[in-house]
């Protein structure tokens, strides 16, 4: 049986303290929480009218997005401000957007 003095504290990050890296010119990612077995969650920002450079295969596993505001593109489709995506392992597409969008990303197995 498990009690509460078993149980983990909560983890929990501010975005602002979060480090902030720039992966492509206008596109910056700050990670928030990595797990035990990989897992991690970020928050990705876009500027207006930036675009990832190539591909982005979602490996080993897939990849759960929620847009925090501003539009997001995958290529395809357009996803407006409070839209949830999940893109399986495997999937790819090319992140973008014309407005400039803030994505949280939650990868379940890194």
């Amino acid at each position: 049986m498990t009690t509460e003095q078993d149980m983990p504290a909560s983890v929990w990050s501010a975005i602002q303290d979060a480090p902030v890296r720039e992966l492509f010119p206008g596109i910056r990612v700050r990670l928030l929480w990595t797990g035990d077995n990989g897992a991690k969650a970020c928050v990705l920002e876009m500027d207006a009218n930036t675009c990832w450079q190539g591909v982005d295969v979602h490996e080993p596993g897939p990849e759960e997005v929620f847009v925090v505001s501003g539009v997001f593109n995958d290529g395809d489709r357009d996803y407006p401000a409070g839209s949830f995506i999940h893109a399986p392992a495997g999937s790819s597409h090319v992140p973008q957007t014309t407005t400039g969008c803030t994505l949280f990303l939650f990868y379940p197995e890194g």
